[in-house]
């Protein structure tokens, strides 16, 4: 599969966090809940969001797409204080030390310090990497802004519209709804910053880095050697790991073993039936045993660890 297919197809909210904030100034919500990656869809007034290398406006129709886990600032306007922290598990604090999160809730899944204020949006956080997957996670810049028209306003509306009913099923709806907006708004980015897209798109442009790709992303199980990579590609070793380097930022084998083991870890989530033998063998490992070292060095956690959902703090 193709990287920006997978991309596309990787999300996988599971109990996301879901909510419609209605805001009146002077307001400033300071995020230190950790989320992995947060959807914010600005759908009345306007929005300062706030992250440690510098900031930006969003206006009604605006999607903006927040990578953490880093803390990060949502307010009325540019330099406002904090009114309001978020901590991990949604806990919410008041500047005074006093819990908010009861107190300033106005029926199913609205939230804020006034029911009728004019600074409205719906906030949608993926809480855990697993999630939202690795690959979409390495692709995103930390803050992005896409204007109202990048994404459909129909799937904006829906979504505001299961947040705030209490109907059968509205937690799943909302997870795949909220998966839907953010495949959008990621397609959306990648084609209107081509220049800061992920390496592994432009690097298309060499047909021979192109043909090292393809082979890579559809056969991820063989038994890949530079040496043989090279030949199914018609150019020498010293040939494909130049080019190669060049255009992906990274030597052939070094993105061979990053994309099985990013394929490993949406396995891990997404197929919960299959084996680690049954994992090791779909990404090109010979044994269990060789796959879960290669994985917990590259994602500091073990396949088990990284399969079985953190509990709720």
């Amino acid at each position: 599969m193709d990287p920006l297919a997978h991309l596309l197809d990787g999300p996988r909210a599971r109990g996301a966090f879901t909510l419609r904030v209605v805001m009146s100034p002077p307001w400033g919500i300071r995020l230190l809940d950790r989320s992995a990656l947060t959807l914010v869809v600005v759908t009345s007034g306007r929005v300062w969001v706030d992250v440690d290398d510098g900031g930006t406006e969003a206006v009604a129709g605006d999607v903006v797409l927040v990578r953490g886990p880093e803390p990060y600032m949502l307010a009325d306007r540019r330099g406002s204080t904090p009114t309001v922290t978020v901590h991990p598990g949604q806990r919410c604090v008041a500047a005074d030390g006093q819990e908010v999160h009861v107190s300033m809730l106005h029926g199913v899944g609205t939230w804020g310090n006034d029911p009728d204020g004019p600074d409205t949006m719906i906030v949608g956080a993926y809480e855990d990497d697993s999630e939202v997957g690795r690959l979409a996670l390495s692709a995103l810049p930390r803050l992005a802004v896409l204007p109202g028209e990048r994404v459909d306003p129909a799937l904006v509306s829906l979504l505001s519209r299961e947040i705030t009913s209490a109907r059968v099923a509205q937690s799943g709806l909302n997870d795949r709804l909220l998966d839907c907006l953010l495949v959008m708004a990621v397609r959306a980015w990648i084609e209107d910053a081509p220049d800061h897209a992920p390496s592994w798109l432009n690097a298309r442009r060499d047909p021979v880095v192109a043909r090292a790709l393809d082979l890579v992303h559809e056969r991820p199980a063989d038994r890949w050697t530079l040496a043989g990579l090279a030949r199914a590609c018609a150019v020498s070793r010293s040939t494909l790991a130049d080019r190669f380097q060049r255009a992906v930022g990274t030597p052939p084998m070094t993105y061979l073993r990053t994309w099985r083991l990013t394929l490993a870890g949406d396995l891990l989530t997404a197929r919960p039936d299959l084996g680690l033998e049954a994992v090791a063998a779909r990404v090109g490992y010979g044994s269990a045993f060789a796959f879960s070292a290669a994985f917990k060095q590259h994602t500091g956690r073990s396949p088990s660890h990284y399969r079985t959902p953190a509990p709720a703090p």
